[in-house]
């Protein structure tokens, strides 16, 4: 793999670090269509770019996500009953998600995640939040919730959160806890993802060098190497720049980089 392609996953992972830090959200929207980008460059197999950007988008959340969850623990902002609670519906659903994804053509994914992606964006442009109208249901009710959180989650290679937290402040969760307690969710969800595409892509044949399943794993040491050092950072920026503004813009790249994966697709 030549110097330059290293170097670029290297500065994926920081930035995602950063937006990671400043906004508090996974990184896939990000990471996907540059990898997908990445690895037509490298001239992998078309038909497997965008599975395995999933695949190794997800496993370089992995360490992000225990960092996160760390953090958040440490301020008392994770509802550990709840996490529990869901955490059997999120590996469910995130484990079968990626069954589903090994199934779905490249352009069948990458038509549902810039779907999934603008959905998103119009959530941070328009800056909605749920009303707080009912209570936690029971823990079949929460664990349920979490399958179609892991599912999606596996599609789009996130950590949950943009539904996770939006799901709790529906319940009565406060926003800090509910943020807190979706960053907890998001190791479940981050380690059942990069064992379904270990696992879906195991015996697939044709794949590149260094590949683990669909994982490919040059990229995922690269890139949270970096994301390790630059989320603080990105947390310590989001005290002193204007968040809001700053969502807004984030919104607009992740619509860019979107359709730049549609046409990235499409075009092989």
């Amino acid at each position: 793999m030549d110097i330059y392609f290293l170097f670029s996953f290297v500065a994926l992972g920081a930035l995602t670090g950063i937006f990671a830090g400043l906004f508090g959200i996974g990184g896939g929207g990000i990471m996907v269509p540059i990898l997908t980008y990445i690895f037509v460059k490298l001239a992998f197999p078309v038909e497997h770019i965008v599975h395995m950007a999933l695949a190794t988008s997800m496993t370089a959340i992995v360490p992000t996500a225990i960092a996160s969850l760390r953090a958040h623990h440490a301020r008392g902002a994770v509802l550990w009953p709840v996490v529990l609670k869901i955490t059997p519906g999120i590996l469910l659903g995130t484990f079968a998600g990626t069954f589903l994804a090994a199934y779905l053509s490249p352009k069948t994914l990458a038509i549902f995640f810039s779907f999934f992606m603008a959905i998103i964006a119009a959530q941070l442009l328009s800056n909605a939040k749920p009303k707080p109208l009912r209570q936690l249901p029971n823990a079949i009710a929460i664990s349920a919730v979490g399958s179609g959180i892991g599912g999606i989650s596996a599609l789009v290679a996130i950590g949950g959160g943009t539904m996770t937290v939006p799901f709790l402040m529906w319940c009565n969760v406060a926003l800090p806890v509910a943020i807190g307690t979706a960053a907890a969710v998001g190791l479940p969800i981050a380690f059942s993802g990069a064992m379904g595409y270990l696992i879906n892509g195991w015996s697939v044949a044709n794949l590149p060098n260094y590949t683990l399943g669909f994982i490919y794993y040059p990229a995922v040491i690269a890139m949270a190497s970096a994301s390790f050092f630059t989320a603080p950072i990105g947390a310590k920026l989001a005290h002193s720049l204007p968040v809001p503004l700053l969502k807004k813009l984030f919104a607009l790249l992740q619509i860019s980089l979107s359709v730049q994966m549609l046409y990235t697709v499409f075009g092989h």
